[in-house]
């Protein structure tokens, strides 16, 4: 008796230091990161929206399944590089949902980053005061 096999579609999303490795399949709606469902580990309503943006743009809630994987970063880096995961792994998914991901932003890197800190000095930016005597 051969086994049916179920297909997983995958996505890679970066945001900020925050590395998601991302993939859905068809299934009944459930989102776990880290083997932790999504509202236990991101409890900001405006984290949950950002990682369910694709789903909801492409009407795709509830019935596909979502594991992913994070790597470093925070919270926020977190949410964004799944959101990007996600929308990537549809769009293998599906190629027709393109337009609808395209236009909602859903498929656009935030190139946004830490910049480092020089040496010498007190941090990115910051310089010691200045004294002319």
């Amino acid at each position: 008796m051969a086994k049916a096999t179920i297909e997983k579609y995958y996505g890679t999303g970066r945001r900020k230091r925050a590395i998601a490795k991302v993939w859905v399949s068809p299934g009944k709606g459930t989102i776990t990161v880290n083997g932790i469902e999504m509202t236990t580990l991101f409890n900001r309503i405006a984290h949950q929206a950002l990682i369910l943006g694709p789903l909801r743009d492409t009407r795709l809630e509830g019935r596909v399944d979502v594991v992913a994987k994070t790597i470093s970063g925070g919270v926020t880096g977190q949410a964004g590089a799944i959101r990007l995961g996600i929308a990537r792994a549809l769009l293998k998914m599906d190629e027709s949902l393109s337009k609808r991901l395209h236009d909602a932003g859903h498929l656009t890197r935030d190139p946004r980053e830490k910049e480092s800190k020089k040496y010498g000095q007190p941090g990115a930016r910051k310089r010691f005061q200045f004294s002319k005597r």
